[in-house]
């Protein structure tokens, strides 16, 4: 009797007449670091791959046919380094104009999330924004709410007071206080102990990870430089209670003693990197520390230097960073460090982040192969979310995308987007 009740109940808990998905790809790359599959089908039902056959295998009856019999199916690509709530044209005091209410930014990033999808890119991590706005984005999508990419997020970034994510650097001071009192900046902090309550905080509001900047910005207009900002203690007691509660930490950091510092405080990656040195490199090859290089960034940067849209700081930040991009992530490939992909969007127009790969390779001397792997496994393992996506497997999530080309040995096949899906729902490409 218990057993007819239990497969009862289990019956009542599945669903009835489940569709499924043939996609027929004429190659599958079902993982980076692996040669590609010849002609082949995928099977999708409820979200996830139930099985990648030869494409002579039969198609189950009544399935819906995805034809990309001509394309390369591979996983979907994974940017680790996303800011959804801003675009590349604002001003630098955008923040506080009018319409740039925490609600506001939720519809800019529900836009922007979806422009990212179409570009390929199934799964984002988002490193900085409005708490409320980033959490809600990420919840709305998540919940099938909206279309877009999977999410994790760092919700409000931890500074120093005056630092790279202190919001009102640079505002009129009378600006500045009504702001800081109407939206109380809860990743500004001070000492050890209450940078641990920093994390507390923006822990408590259901992120997925802590995001610090360890050094000066390129893009605030304080005069504070890109070297190390926390000191020692600070940075030690927030990786100690971020990973205590479960957190990654990612840290911003520019120069090469800040990232030194944020390495030995035990980062998990290093954004950006871009000064970084060679005791930089081998402490981060030591500790398994990732580099996300983001050099689509500087792209974004070379767009607007010399025209008059920055600030006199930020000129002469940017054209410190211009010189040598792609330099540490070519010491870094060259020394082992684990890299993901990751690019900064928002400081470039958001659905370019593919663009990343090609200079991947270009400017960092990587492999195609490889830098196909940070794009979608090396995201996804930085991600803490390996067994999820990043491949395509029997059981995973049905992330994918078909593309012209090979981007096995030409990265700038991942440009040629030609269907999208996320967790086993397709995404319209218009």
């Amino acid at each position: 009797m218990y057993k007819l009740l239990l497969a009862t109940a289990l019956a009542a808990a599945l669903p009835v007449n489940a569709e499924i998905t043939a996609i027929r790809a004429g190659h599958v790359i079902t993982d980076a670091s692996q040669p590609a599959r010849g002609a082949s089908t995928i099977l999708v039902e409820n979200g996830r791959i139930i099985a990648i056959n030869d494409a002579a295998a039969a198609i189950p009856a009544g399935a819906t046919v995805v034809d990309m019999s001509g394309k390369t199916v591979l996983p979907g690509l994974i940017d680790v380094h996303v800011h959804l709530g801003g675009y590349s044209d604002d001003p630098w005091y955008a923040g506080v104009a009018p319409k740039r209410t925490e609600e506001y930014a939720v519809a800019i990033g529900l836009n922007n999330a979806l422009i990212t999808a179409r570009a390929g890119f199934t799964t984002v991590r988002e490193v900085g924004g409005g708490q409320r706005a980033t959490i809600a984005v990420r919840d709305a999508i998540n919940d099938g709410l909206a279309p877009g990419p999977r999410i994790q997020t760092a919700g409000s970034t931890l500074s120093i007071i005056g630092g790279h994510a202190d919001n009102t650097v640079g505002i009129n001071p009378e600006i500045g206080d009504a702001l800081d009192k109407m939206y109380p900046q809860i990743g500004v902090c001070t000492g050890a102990d209450g940078c641990a309550t920093a994390v507390r905080l923006v822990a408590k509001s259901r992120a997925d990870l802590i995001k610090i900047v360890a050094t000066g910005g390129v893009l605030d207009d304080g005069k504070t430089g890109l070297e190390q900002h926390f000191t020692n203690a600070e940075m030690k007691s927030i990786v100690d209670t971020a990973h205590s509660l479960g957190l990654k930490v990612a840290a911003h950091a520019h120069g090469a003693r800040g990232i030194e510092a944020a390495v030995n405080a035990g980062v998990d990656s290093i954004e950006h990197g871009t000064f970084a040195d060679t005791t930089d490199i081998n402490l981060m090859k030591a500790k398994g520390t990732y580099m996300v290089a983001t050099l689509m960034a500087i792209e974004g940067l070379k767009e607007h230097l010399g025209k008059g849209f920055f600030t006199p700081n930020v000129e002469a930040k940017g054209l410190q960073t211009v010189g040598i991009q792609g330099k540490a992530l070519a010491a870094a490939y060259k020394a082992g460090v684990p890299i993901a992909l990751g690019t900064d969007s928002g400081v470039y127009k958001h659905g370019r982040n593919a663009e990343e790969l090609p200079l991947m390779v270009k400017l960092g001397g990587m492999s195609p192969k490889d830098a196909l792997y940070a794009a979608t496994m090396g995201g996804a393992k930085l991600m803490g979310i390996e067994t999820e996506t990043g491949s395509l497997v029997a059981g995973k999530s049905a992330d994918l995308i078909a593309v012209d080309g090979d981007p096995l040995t030409d990265p700038a096949a991942v440009l040629k987007i030609r269907y999208v899906m996320v967790k086993g729902k397709p995404i319209s490409l218009q």
